[in-house]
């Protein structure tokens, strides 16, 4: 018992730090409080009975040498501000689940990770993921090559308890996110020229219809132009935080 009670006060003093430093949001499922820490451009953290999920955890972003180990850590794709190994390494404990796609594997050496393909599923710690497709449809690095090719992204699905959390990497409003149901939270990303437009975003809400809305990952975009074009839709509430 007072090992168990030691572990949940160094978790508490962990958060207590950690929310000192960023900012949160906390919204109650039906498994238990999911407190979403916005830690900057791409790369989340997510509290939630106990454990740490870190989210596309990149050292650009954040010390991670000053963050809480990992339970479970996303990343979304191969770019440099979504991967980074060093980041990695510092939230790394024996135990620590790591899902990432292959393209992500193909740059690095002896390094252990499940790979989840586009349209898998899984249940790891308890918490629902799915990996679905981020891709570009419009912007293109050249003709015919878009920034984010089908297949090589994911886009997440993270069920805690019953609140479906979308987190939606670098895509663009593509078919397969378009015809998602009950997701309750989004994190969609509104870079220029490499995810989406504000009206692209907006697009892609309006379809899918979450209760939370969060535009992340956009750079020199402006989130309130996202704002002024869902401002009549009074069932989904956008969040503007601090994520360029």
């Amino acid at each position: 018992m007072k090992s168990i009670m030691v572990l949940l006060s160094m978790l508490t003093m962990a958060a207590s730090s950690l929310s000192g430093q960023y900012k949160s949001d906390v919204v109650k499922t039906s498994g238990g409080d999911l407190e979403m820490f916005f830690i900057g451009h791409g790369t989340l953290m997510f509290e939630y009975n106990g454990l740490v999920i870190h989210i596309d955890p990149v050292m650009r972003e954040a010390d991670y040498k000053e963050l809480p180990d990992a339970d479970l850590i996303l990343v979304t794709h191969q770019h440099g501000d979504h991967l980074d190994l060093n980041a990695i390494d510092h939230i790394l404990k024996k135990e620590t689940k790591v899902v990432m796609t292959q393209a992500c594997m193909n740059q690095l050496e002896d390094f252990e990770a499940a790979v989840m393909k586009n349209g898998e599923k899984e249940t790891i710690l308890g918490i629902g993921v799915e990996a679905l497709p981020a891709y570009n449809i419009e912007h293109m690095r050249s003709a015919g090559k878009p920034f984010h090719p089908k297949g090589e992204g994911n886009a997440y699905l993270l069920s805690f308890g019953d609140t479906r959390v979308l987190i939606g990497g670098d895509t663009e409003n593509v078919p397969e996110l378009k015809a998602l149901e009950d997701v309750r939270i989004a994190f969609l990303p509104m870079n220029l020229p490499y995810t989406m437009t504000p009206e692209m975003v907006a697009d892609l809400a309006l379809a899918m219809r979450p209760e939370i809305l969060y535009p992340y990952h956009y750079g020199r975009t402006d989130p309130q132009e996202l704002v002024k074009l869902l401002k009549e839709e009074k069932e989904i509430e956008v969040r503007i935080r601090d994520l360029e």
